[in-house]
């Protein structure tokens, strides 16, 4: 049978169908680790996300004989290609199975949406902003994976090379031991740093506090720190109140490290949360009926990976030593949690000042991934 392409309408049935496709396509893996189908909803959602105040989006579902064989997700974000002067089109939240004429009709329905819209190049898997998953997995396939990051067959790659995708940037990811105690010279470095800029860890006793007074400043400051990084999208205030709303009424306190200065401004932030791997992978995703215990045991400690999430610092004190002062603070509190090793999620593979953190560390690296770049 040939392939149809049809445009999904962004309503809740057909995004749940879009979703579930996703997830049962790696059903039986056991390194594919699902998001939480309510989020990846509202995140494809126009009227639940805010990133399509700056982005235009349409996805695509592949069928054959009446089945889903294939997703895709074309999206401009026009305030980054207005940023960097460029009309490129990201593609994301892709799913395929192995079959050329899937595969081909997919990309094709979205780049032509990209150069009905003057697009001239499509970028990815990326998502609306950084908070999205982005990077194709290109090695580890037998590694599981984190809430943060895409899993993805190896065949992937296969297409991406036949249609003629080059590289664009790659990601690697580490799998650290976390020590018994803080290295030696984390610590002579965390105490000078403090010294030295008058720095100080803030104790973060509530959450309605990290929120109302660390929240915007937090986010704020991951605009500033990650701008240069490639594909960066500044997150609008919207988003700001929107990831404020969503992901600090979650965090666990002693999974986050908040630097001030003198003056009480928040200089750096490291966010990490026990991993959600496993409970997401026994819930397939979904909160109901069970899915939500899988997940509380996970977030109250059941585990013995945490995920780093981020870390943030001003400009003006990257390269100074300011990351010994947050995992001068995380070091002692994941070992208290019973944490016996940390996951870095991507990190570009030339961003050498942030790789240099993991050297006072036992670590591995594990997974590599990739986005793709092609011109139409």
């Amino acid at each position: 049978m040939s392939v149809t392409i049809i445009p999904l309408k962004p309503t809740r049935s057909e995004l749940l169908q879009y979703v579930k496709f996703g997830i049962n396509l790696y059903s039986d893996n056991p390194c594919h680790v699902p998001p939480l189908v309510l989020d990846e909803i509202e995140t494809l959602s126009p009227k639940k996300n805010p990133a399509f105040e700056v982005c235009r989006a349409q996805s695509f579902i592949a069928k054959r004989d009446g089945k889903i064989v294939g997703r895709i997700t074309a999206i401009i974000n026009d305030l980054v290609n207005k940023k960097d002067n460029q009309s490129v089109m990201r593609f994301g939240f892709m799913d395929f199975i192995d079959d050329a004429e899937v595969v081909d009709a997919l990309f094709e329905a979205a780049a032509n949406w990209g150069k009905e819209r003057g697009m001239t190049t499509m970028v990815g898997p990326m998502g609306f902003s950084d908070m999205d998953h982005e990077g194709m997995l290109i090695d580890g396939f037998d590694q599981m994976g984190t809430m943060a990051t895409i899993y993805n067959y190896p065949y992937y790659v296969d297409h991406m090379e036949r249609m003629g995708f080059s590289k664009d940037a790659d990601w690697v990811e580490y799998r650290i031991n976390i020590p018994e105690t803080i290295p030696d010279k984390y610590a002579r470095i965390a105490q000078i740093v403090k010294t030295k800029y008058n720095l100080k860890s803030v104790p973060l006793t509530s959450r309605k506090i990290v929120k109302e007074k660390y929240g915007k400043p937090l986010f704020k400051l991951i605009n500033e720190a990650y701008a240069d990084l490639y594909g960066f999208s500044p997150l609008t205030d919207r988003q700001i109140d929107y990831y404020i709303d969503q992901y600090l009424g979650i965090l666990r306190l002693d999974c986050v490290s908040a630097i001030v200065d003198e003056n009480d401004d928040i200089v750096a932030v490291g966010i990490s949360m026990p991993s959600l791997s496993e409970g997401l992978r026994k819930s397939r995703g979904k909160l109901f009926p069970t899915g939500w215990y899988y997940l509380l045991r996970a977030l109250k400690g059941h585990t013995d990976t945490v995920d780093l999430l981020l870390v943030a610092v001003k400009p003006e004190y990257q390269s100074k030593g300011v990351n010994a002062l947050i995992f001068n603070d995380l070091i002692p509190a994941f070992n208290k949690a019973g944490y016996k090793f940390a996951e870095s999620n991507i990190e570009l593979e030339n961003n050498e000042n942030v790789q240099k953190q993991w050297e006072y560390f036992e670590h591995r690296l594990h997974r590599r991934r990739r986005a793709w770049k092609k011109e139409i």
